[in-house]
């Protein structure tokens, strides 16, 4: 089954230990160090059902590590945006776990305005034609980050029942 086919639109259930092992997983096939502050800050990331932001990392790493400081958090970021294990959502600053750590992609984010929920939209069509449209374009991509904001299901349910 190619990698088309198999992510071109399904959703994601929430489930942080998986998550870790994924990653961790990951980090061994390819020889990566997964310090322990390292997977401190992924499972902190994995814990969360919405995006956090880098300055509550740190809050809750200071729990843990009390000489935890802004860069070495940074750092963390670093190592797993690099390795494509989390997304940085650019619009409000914040990070979320990568559904799929051991392939690489783009994908865009629906990120609601009144709960911040974020959820990964897994169809690779968006990515695609973005891509076709840049190069009818003579315009190389370099990275895509797509946000979509507006307002969840959820949120316009309550809305409305209030």
């Amino acid at each position: 089954m190619s990698q088309a086919s198999r992510h071109s639109h399904h959703e994601h259930e929430h489930d942080a230990r998986a998550f870790v092992g994924a990653v961790s997983s990951a980090c061994e096939l390819r020889g990566l160090r997964l310090t322990p502050l390292r997977l401190r800050v992924l499972e902190l990331i994995a814990a969360e059902e919405k995006p956090v932001k880098a300055y509550d990392l740190l809050d809750r790493l200071k729990d843990d590590h009390g000489s935890a400081a802004p860069p070495t958090v940074y750092r963390a970021l670093d190592f797993l945006l690099e390795n494509r294990f989390i997304h940085k959502l650019e619009s409000i600053n914040a990070y979320v776990g990568c559904h799929h750590p051991n392939e690489a992609h783009q994908v865009p984010f629906l990120i609601c305005d009144v709960c911040s929920a974020a959820v990964e939209v897994c169809d690779e069509r968006v990515s695609k034609l973005l891509v076709e449209q840049a190069k009818e374009r003579g315009f190389r991509p370099r990275a895509q980050t797509l946000e979509v904001h507006g307002i969840c299901a959820g949120c316009r349910a309550t809305a409305a029942a209030g």
